[in-house]
C-alpha cells in the first residue's frame, strides 16, 4: 500500500524527484509546498498546496515529507527545510530509484535520494538529506556527509571522505582516498587529486580555489 508524502520545493529538481518516486512506487505524492505566488499551480500534475509554513498542518495528514529543493551552490535551504520537517515530527524516507544500484552493504541516511542510473557500491556510506544524482558513482568504502549533492555523472572513487554541505559538480572526479572538508563546492568537470582541507569553491584541472561558497560564515 502506498503512503502519502509531501514534497518541499517545486522547481526543476522536484520534477526529477517526482519521476523517481513514481518509478519506485512506495509513495503517493499528496502535493508540493512552495512559495505563495505558486499556490494553485501544478508540478507534473501534482498541486502546489501551500508554503513551508503549512508543513505542520499537512504532517497531521501524512507523516512523510521530502526536501525537493535542488542544491546548486549552497546547501542552506535544503538543510533548513530538512530541519523544519524534523522539528514538526515528520519522517524523511530514503528514496532509491529502481534504475539505480545500491549495494546491500552500503548505508544511506534519511531524506536522501539516489536517482536513475546512480551506483552506491559496497561499504559506502552516505549521510542524511543527500542527493546522489543521475549516473553518479559512489565507490566502495567512500563516505559522503550530510546535506551533500553528488551531481550528474560525478565520480567519487573508493575510500574518499567527503564532508558535510559539499557539492561535487557534474562529471567531476575524485582520486581514490581523497578527503574533502565541509562546505566545499567542486566545479563541473574538475579533477581532484589531493585533499581539500579548507572550505571554498574549487574548479579545474589542475584544481584551484576560486572563492567562498554561499553558506560560509
Amino acid at each position: 500500500m502506498q503512503k502519502d508524502i509531501i514534497l518541499l520545493g517545486g522547481g526543476g529538481h522536484c520534477k526529477s524527484v517526482i519521476d523517481v518516486i513514481e518509478q519506485e512506487g512506495s509513495f503517493q505524492i499528496k502535493g508540493v509546498l512552495d512559495v505563495a505566488e505558486k499556490l494553485g499551480q501544478e508540478v507534473m500534475g501534482y498541486p502546489i498546496i501551500g508554503t513551508e509554513e503549512d508543513l505542520p498542518a499537512w504532517l497531521k495528514e501524512t507523516s512523510f515529507a521530502l526536501v525537493t529543493v535542488g542544491q546548486v551552490r549552497s546547501s542552506t535551504l535544503r538543510m533548513k527545510l530538512y530541519e523544519k520537517i524534523k522539528a514538526a515530527g515528520g519522517q524523511l524516507p530514503l528514496i532509491i530509484s529502481p534504475k539505480a544500484y545500491v549495494s546491500p552493504h552500503a548505508q544511506i541516511g534519511e531524506g536522501s535520494i539516489v536517482m536513475h542510473g546512480a551506483c552506491v557500491n559496497a561499504g559506502a556510506r552516505v549521510g542524511a538529506n543527500a542527493i546522489i544524482n543521475s549516473q553518479s558513482l559512489v565507490e566502495h568504502d567512500a563516505h559522503i556527509g550530510d546535506h551533500c549533492h553528488i551531481s550528474t555523472g560525478a565520480i567519487i572513487n573508493g575510500d574518499c571522505r567527503v564532508g558535510n554541505y559539499v557539492l561535487i559538480g557534474s562529471r567531476a572526479a575524485l582520486r581514490q582516498g581523497i578527503s574533502i572538508a565541509d562546505e566545499v563546492l567542486i566545479g563541473m568537470g574538475s579533477v581532484v587529486l589531493h585533499d581539500i582541507t579548507e572550505p571554498g569553491i574549487y574548479a579545474g584541472n589542475p584544481l584551484r580555489k576560486l572563492g567562498r561558497v554561499d553558506n560560509q560564515t
